[in-house]
């Protein structure tokens, strides 16, 4: 999942790619990919809505429940911008993908109380 995920942020750049999580709670199971459709690609995503609903339906055939999203910055560190966190909620995943360096970089956060918190993120298989 996670290389399907970084081959996704790969593919993407210069713009940001951005996709949806697929789970139970903090069991992270796939990830459907989504197209941007932000205004401004490079710097912001907005996740197409066909693509939103499809997740939502492959989630529900599996029955699983979509528990995040994820998004790539292709030119900053993987910590979340304002923007982020102006769009945020509770009790959602949000996983970044830094681009920025040499080797990609991936975190995790979750919304507690206004502010971002470091989720760790643990590959099982």
């Amino acid at each position: 999942m996670l290389d399907g995920i970084l081959a996704h942020a790969r593919r993407a750049r210069p713009d940001e790619c951005c996709g949806l999580l697929i789970g139970r709670a903090h069991d992270v199971r796939g990830f459907h990919e989504a197209r941007n459709t932000a205004a401004s690609p490079r710097t912001r995503y907005t996740i197409n809505p066909e693509d939103h609903f499809a997740a939502i339906r492959a989630a529900r055939a599996a029955g699983l429940e979509v528990v995040g999203a994820y998004h790539s910055h292709p030119a900053s560190e993987a910590v979340p911008s304002a923007t982020d966190r102006a769009e945020a909620f509770p009790h959602f995943l949000f996983v970044i993908v830094s681009l920025a360096g040499p080797s990609p970089v991936v975190c995790g956060w979750t919304l507690l109380e206004g502010n971002f918190a470091p989720v760790r993120l643990v590959r099982t298989t």
